[in-house]
């Protein structure tokens, strides 16, 4: 993680807990985990409405079923060479 050992993570924790305050730190912990949380969430939902406009749009359908097709054909023609 970032090269970051046990020691490394040691020092950034006596840091915080000495620029924060043993009471602070729970606050801080919590708000960032929610942070995290609503960052990942908000990310998920953007991928799924850009899954959903790819689907929507003309033709497609089609294209992947092209696209499946040549790769079949691909694969058959390697499997010829070999």
């Amino acid at each position: 993680m970032f090269g970051l050992g046990t020691p490394e993570l040691i020092i950034i924790m006596a840091i915080a807990f000495f620029v924060f305050g043993g009471k602070k730190l729970p606050e801080i912990g919590a708000g960032l985990g929610k942070g995290i949380r609503s960052f990942k969430k908000g990310l998920s939902d953007v991928e799924d409405a850009g899954i959903d406009i790819k689907k929507s749009l003309p033709g497609v359908k089609e294209i992947n079923e092209v696209k499946e097709k040549v790769d079949k054909v691909s694969d058959l023609t390697k499997s010829l060479t070999k």
